[in-house]
């Protein structure tokens, strides 16, 4: 099959990388990034004879169509609000979709576009990254696993090895992504019920394994309020909040108390506004870069065999030195891969066609075996009675 890649920033290297590496799937790897000097990098890391590469703007609809014709997948790696535009004219060339998500009113453009889909037997499939994405799917497939289900509790975040005063973070692919999931309200179930929660709030202490004893973990909207929605009336708790190394939170709370994150500008003479500014800076010291972890953990409380009993999904990756790809990279780039190349088969894994989120259109069960194959570390394990969030164990010994 042939797969086309929009965007080699850093994420969309590591796709481009990984499926290079899928000869076996995928006859040809196709990616377009503004940048000749991304391009260049990728060649120059990927001696691979599948890939080729177009210097192009994912702006321009126009040329971005002549690239991608005759691809059976496309996996967009740019930032969100160019999606929409990338999903219709891949709809109207009868072509797969897929991109990494994360913001909710972009994504339900997206899904919008289900009836062209349908008519076109195409998947359009938004959030498929790390979270929204893998963290989905683990979600819905845990749960069905249960007799009755009755909650999950999400936790996932991007953390430096090397943590650095005073905001002990770096960013690992977007700053303004980051704000969104700062400042916009999350939506999690209490009784069944939706319900909205302010982002920064809700702190809690959370322990992995060493050096990650001490996190913490705190409410942020995360893209994840389709789930939440489809949960609704099915379980009745759910609730996700990000891991940070201690400090970042107050440190982020101070920031935003300033109103720096205001979508306001700054004064009559200048079009930029405060938000503008902070994500700029945010940029200039936070990012580059840095060795990273990736932490998650879903734990899903219920009933089997008639008794309580809790599924854990535990997940800790690391940047790995001999490649110098960092976990935020591998951790989103094989979700993607894994997505695309599901619903780009032709064995009949994924039939019809539409748009929908990742979790309710993949197989739960190949998508799982295939990101695991692919490297992700994650772990599977089941506890009678219940277990603690914030520490894996059961209640009684934590």
């Amino acid at each position: 099959m042939k797969i086309t890649v929009i965007g080699a920033g850093s994420i969309g290297a590591a796709v481009t990388r990984h499926l290079c590496a899928h000869t076996d799937d995928v006859s040809q790897v196709q990616v377009c990034d503004t940048h000749a000097s991304s391009l260049q990098k990728l060649h120059d890391q990927t001696d691979a004879p599948v890939l080729r590469s177009f210097q192009a703007d994912a702006r321009d609809t126009n040329v971005i169509d002549q690239i991608i014709r005759g691809s059976d997948c496309v996996i967009s790696c740019v930032p969100p609000e160019l999606n929409p535009e990338l999903a219709e004219l891949c709809v109207h060339l009868g072509i797969n979709f897929c991109d990494l998500g994360g913001n909710d009113q972009i994504v339900n453009r997206e899904l919008a576009l289900d009836e062209q889909a349908r008519e076109k037997s195409i998947w359009v499939v938004p959030n498929c990254g790390l979270a929204p994405g893998l963290i989905n799917v683990l979600c819905m497939r845990g749960l069905a696993q249960f007799d009755t289900p009755q909650a999950a509790h999400l936790r996932v975040g991007d953390v430096p090895l090397e943590p650095q005063p005073p905001f002990n973070f770096r960013i690992s692919w977007s700053a303004q992504r980051i704000l969104d999931d700062y400042t916009n309200p999350a939506q999690h179930l209490r009784g069944g019920t939706l319900t909205t929660v302010d982002a920064l709030s809700g702190a809690e202490d959370i322990t992995f394994d060493p050096p990650f004893e001490g996190m913490q973990a705190f409410c942020t909207q995360g893209g994840l309020s389709t789930l939440a929605e489809s949960l609704a009336g099915t379980i009745e708790t759910f609730d996700h909040k990000t891991i940070r190394w201690p400090g970042h939170l107050s440190q982020m709370q101070f920031v935003l108390g300033l109103g720096l994150a205001e979508d306001r500008k700054i004064g009559v003479q200048t079009h930029l506004t405060y938000r503008d500014v902070l994500v700029r800076k945010m940029r200039d010291r936070l990012g580059g870069v840095y060795k990273d972890a990736v932490l998650l953990r879903v734990v899903l409380h219920g009933e089997k065999d008639g008794a309580p009993h809790t599924l854990v999904y535990e997940m800790a990756e690391r940047f790995n030195d001999d490649t110098h790809e960092t976990a935020m990279m591998r951790s989103t780039a094989i979700p993607a891969i894994a997505s695309a190349l599901l619903i780009a088969r032709r064995d009949g894994a994924v039939t019809g066609g539409g748009a929908g989120v990742l979790e309710d259109v993949v197989p739960l069960d190949a998508f799982y075996d295939m990101v695991c194959e692919q490297g992700l570390g994650i772990t599977e394990r089941w506890h009678e009675g219940f277990v603690d969030v914030a520490t894996a164990r059961p209640m009684e010994q934590a």
